[in-house]
Parts: structure tokens; sequence; C-alpha cells
């Protein structure tokens, strides 16, 4: 995927939502990981020429493996090409949660854990939204861990609002396939460190993300049927899509 047709299903996303309003100053998650290095790109190019204007800042926090230091060299790297304040939180989240054995969901509380971080800090340097590299693929795949798991139908909205930090949260990837994703960061050599969890590969998400490429492979096109019908399945939570109505004020 080139940088021009990930703009354009970037700015999609956006408008169909309303996700960037002028003056937004935005937090853009960082873990290192090929999705937020995309949206990295895609956010700091579509700020060069969106109609409103907005800013970002990009966020990492450290989850306190070792090596961390030098595998966010190259990203600060990154950041300083595009013009891009970058900001590191220190935190001690990898030992909280490092016997896995003894922590019956360990993914869920890390991610609580780094959510709330990030979006301390964010709060911190005056960002009133953040962006979260959820892509096609990750909406299809929650999708399916809530049917499968809670029996609903269920998957994280595209814009989400959180009282309690008083943040917005947005998904500008929502469109993006994560194939598409794979190849853009080949195309384009992003600086992605392997994350060095050793949970990593061995979760409920990752035996969802195999069960759709085998259903995906069985059935050409299931899993665009299936984004068509979260999109149209009146999700609660979920604002109305305006395809082709955004208007610039």
């Amino acid at each position: 995927m080139k940088l021009q047709q990930l703009l354009s299903q970037t700015r999609r996303a956006v408008d169909d939502y309303h996700m960037i309003n002028a003056g937004d100053r935005i937090a853009v998650g960082i873990s290192g990981g090929k999705d937020s290095l995309t949206m990295l790109y895609a956010l700091n190019g579509l700020r060069r020429f969106y109609p409103l204007p907005f800013e970002i800042e990009a966020i990492t926090v450290d989850l306190g493996f070792t090596g961390a230091d030098e595998a966010l060299k190259p990203i600060q790297g990154l950041c300083d090409e595009f013009g891009v304040h970058y900001t590191v939180v220190p935190s001690q989240i990898a030992e909280i949660i490092f016997d896995i054995r003894k922590e019956k969901n360990p993914c869920a509380l890390c991610a609580k854990l780094r959510k709330g971080a990030f979006n301390d800090m964010a709060r911190q340097l005056g960002c009133n939204k953040v962006a979260y590299a959820h892509h096609m693929d990750d909406i299809i795949e929650t999708m399916l861990l809530s049917m499968i798991y809670e029996g609903r139908f269920y998957s994280f909205s595209p814009v989400t609002y959180l009282d309690r930090m008083e943040v917005t949260v947005i998904r500008p990837l929502m469109y993006v396939h994560e194939a598409d994703i794979i190849g853009f960061k080949n195309k384009y050599d992003l600086p992605v460190f392997k994350n060095p969890c050793p949970a990593d590969g061995y979760t409920r998400r990752e035996y969802v993300k195999q069960l759709v490429r085998q259903l995906n492979r069985e059935n050409p096109g299931c899993k665009e049927r299936m984004f068509t019908a979260i999109l149209n399945g009146n999700i609660p939570g979920w604002p109305e899509r305006q395809e082709g109505k955004r208007i610039y004020e």
C-alpha cells in the first residue's frame, strides 16, 4: 500500500465519523508495532492538507522490558523527521503482569494499565483526543470475540468519549486492512520492534485472528461482509455514519 492510499482511507474514516475538528490536539499512541507507526504516518500526512487544522503528539508507554531504550531510538528519529513531539512514559507494567501464570488475563490487565498511562499523559500534554491504531481486522476480530465469549454482537466504536478521562478516542485506521498495513510497513521500512511480552501470540485474539483467516480462505469476501454487517449493525454507542456529508467549518 502506498502512502496516498493510506491517506485516502484515513480521510474517509475521519470524514465519515467526524473524528477530527478544527483545533484538535490528538495524542497518537505508539507501541512500536506496525499498526501504530502506520497511524503516525497517516495522521502526520493528513494534517498537512486536511481542511481543519489539528496537531498531533506521539506517546509511547514503556512497559519496562529490558532493551526498550534502544528500540525506541528509531521511533524518536521518525518523529524528529516529521516534526512531531515524542514522549516516552516510563512504567513498571511488565513487572506487574510478568508472571502470566498467576494472572488469569494478563493481556486485559496490561491493556488497561497501558491505556490509563497513555490517557493520563495525553491530558498532561493538552490533548483532547487520543488515536488508537485499530484497523478493519481488529474491528472484525473484536466482534467475533464478543459473539463467541460474551454472547453479544459488539465491536468498539470509531469514536468514543471517555467521561472519566475527558478525552475522545478515535480510530482513523478503521477502513484499512491489516494486510495493507503489512505492505506499508515493508514498503516504507517502518522502525518496528518485536513485542517482548511472553504472552504475545498466545491469546484469544490470536485464535480469532486465525479463525477469520480460515473463514476468508474458505469463503472469499467473508471478511468484508462481516465488516459491512458491523457498519450496518446499529451497535449501541456507535455514531451515525455521515458518508460524503462532511461540511468543513
